[in-house]
């Protein structure tokens, strides 16, 4: 008699068990627990990217003042010296540029 009550209950138990923790995986699955799971990861993907490019920009300027000290960058200027300036890229000249309006005969552009 306490044999068949403790497998009737052994049994009740497990089955209590196995369908709550299926029901636990069905609601996992739900479109709306999907997607909330996609936007935390998103989240957390978007913060350690964060993270990294604090950590890079941090090391480019450890390593640019490194540099600078390396190749006498910070050394005061000598005020007798003529000040010049280079430029990057050089303008184009007045006539080059384009005057508005500017008719282009380009069928691919939109209109």
């Amino acid at each position: 008699m306490f044999r068949r009550t403790f497998w009737f209950s052994a049994g009740a138990a497990a089955g209590v068990w196995a369908t709550t923790k299926v029901n636990r995986k069905l609601k996992q699955l739900t479109p709306e627990s999907l997607a909330a799971q996609a936007a935390d990861k998103a989240i957390e993907t978007g913060h350690k990217l964060k993270d990294f490019a604090l950590d890079v920009r941090e090391g480019m300027v450890r390593r640019e003042a490194e540099l600078g000290g390396a190749l006498g960058l910070e050394a005061p200027v000598d005020p007798d010296l003529p000040v010049q300036r280079h430029w990057a890229v050089e303008a184009p000249e007045p006539a080059a540029r384009r005057k508005l309006p500017y008719k282009s005969n380009n069928r691919n552009e939109d209109h």
